[in-house]
């Protein structure tokens, strides 16, 4: 038994030892400086305001246009080229002209670059030096699988000091993305290694998905056993302490292995749990009929003209959502400033800035029987769900064993808490990030411990790798003898 986990940790350790030394270092890097995305701040601080000049046609015509009958969402935004009507349905998106309803595609280099310098001039770079880079389906930054309604994307080079590049979505006209040359930079060496995300293999969800989780399942075995092997590989000197069986490197990776065997075996698993997508754990995710019975069945038919010209000051986008049948407006003129209104058919009844518990309570009631009151998720929960509007709040609803978390800026259900979610937000996030309540609070002594516990568990890989790289050397073609 000792010996076939001895040969199981050493011919398992030989060729995942360098990923291990990989996989520590980058993930101090990744502390830092994290992969790019764009937050929602920041593409609302580049929206311009809508001109809601007459002739605009209604989202109703605008659906129609589009041959969807019950969308996800629909929001109104400016463009360079005008208004435009932006449709979501599941994994699609569609853009119409709000005034011809005309699609708005963009197929167009020049209209992707005056629309890249626009943006640039928003966010106070001088979008003079923009060049279109490419069209591409897929690159190093944009590989996620949430822009996949936006693909291929027009990658345009600001040439400013930072090294900016946008990207334009082709479907959309909207900026979906803005990397630096830091970011780019240190990505390379922080999250593409660590999540083993080249391009020509990320791009293939399913061989990536497939292939790093067997990877990191065998890094777990190689872990496993080392665990099991540190105790039985000790024993005792002079009949007063204990002692290493081992000589020099073997030494050294002995007593470093048993000082962070708990933290080495915690932060494996639970990055191997980082592939799980739904193998061992719930997804998170609504099941269809739950998501029919939250959104309804409204009549979009209704959303005419005047649901415009209720619309009153300037705004910088309008978005329609169904929520428990019925559609409701978002008006925003900022990032925090917005007011929610009811559609009934009649003149809207403005709800306020944000969806109230009784509104989400009017919801749940018909999902299930044994609902809870929705009640608001405090900071410092140990289930941290967080709205992207700064400030808004997160409705819980408890209905037996599940919870659901709704964002009362927007109306969307966040995601689906069952027992098995519960316990893999523990399992997975809490131990691989450290995002417990209280390290949360305290920000600098959890970068504190993440920084050092990945230091520490960078040395203990690299001694692991000598050893590795000397058997390897040992093993190889005898010198040959002259004579």
């Amino acid at each position: 038994m000792i010996r076939a986990l001895i040969l199981a940790h050493r011919w398992l350790s030989i060729p995942l030892g360098p990923l291990f030394v990989l996989w520590f270092a980058t993930g101090i890097v990744m502390h830092y400086v994290p992969f790019p995305a764009q937050t929602e701040s920041e593409r609302f601080a580049r929206l311009a305001p809508l001109d809601l000049a007459a002739g605009l046609r209604s989202p109703a015509e605008a659906l129609a246009a589009v041959g969807i009958d019950h969308p996800g969402r629909i929001r109104l935004l400016q463009r360079v080229d005008g208004p435009v009507y932006v449709i979501t349905d599941a994994d699609l998106s569609v853009a119409v002209h709000a005034d011809t309803l005309a699609a708005a595609d963009v197929t167009d280099a020049e209209l992707a670059l005056s629309i890249a310098r626009v943006n640039a001039q928003r966010r106070g770079i001088g979008g003079n030096g923009a060049a279109a880079a490419a069209l591409d389906g897929y690159d190093q930054w944009t590989v996620p699988n949430r822009f996949d309604p936006h693909r291929p994307l027009f990658r345009i080079a600001l040439n400013d000091g930072d090294g900016t590049e946008l990207y334009v979505s082709s479907r959309t006209g909207e900026v979906v993305l803005d990397t630096t040359r830091f970011e780019r930079g240190w990505n390379y060496a922080g999250s593409v290694v660590h999540w083993i995300y080249p391009t020509i293999l990320r791009k293939d969800w399913g061989a990536w998905n497939v292939s790093v989780w067997w990877l990191s399942l065998a890094a777990v075995v190689a872990a496993v056993t080392g665990a099991l092997l540190g105790p039985v590989r000790l024993r005792i000197a002079n009949k007063r302490r204990l002692s290493s069986r081992y000589r020099g490197w073997h030494r050294w990776h002995h007593w470093a292995g048993l000082v962070c065997t708990s933290f080495v075996l915690n932060w494996i698993v639970s990055g191997w749990l980082s592939m799980d997508h739904g193998r061992l754990f719930a997804t998170g995710h609504l099941t269809t009929s739950e998501q029919a019975v939250l959104i309804g069945a409204p009549d979009w038919s209704m959303l005419g003209t005047s649901a415009l010209a209720a619309t009153h000051g300037e705004v910088r986008e309008i978005e329609w959502f169904a929520f428990g049948g019925r559609i409701h407006q978002r008006g925003r003129r900022g990032l925090i400033q917005q007011q929610i209104s009811v559609l009934d058919g009649a003149a809207p009844k403005i709800l306020g800035r944000f969806l109230q518990p009784a509104d989400v309570n009017a919801v749940t009631l018909r999902l299930r029987s044994d609902c809870a009151r929705a009640v608001e998720v405090e900071s410092g929960d140990d289930y941290p769900f967080a709205s992207d509007v700064p400030g808004a709040p997160v409705y819980r609803t408890v209905c037996g064993d599940d919870w659901y978390h709704f964002d009362a800026a927007s109306g969307a259900a966040l995601e689906k808490l069952d027992p098995s979610r519960r316990a893999y937000r523990w399992l997975y996030q809490a131990l691989h990030t450290l995002d417990f309540p209280i390290l949360l609070a305290h920000a600098t002594l959890r970068t504190l411990i993440i920084v050092g516990l990945c230091a520490f568990g960078l040395a203990f890989s690299i001694t692991g790798m000598v050893i590795g790289w000397r058997r390897l050397r040992a093993l190889g073609p005898a010198p040959r003898h002259k004579g």
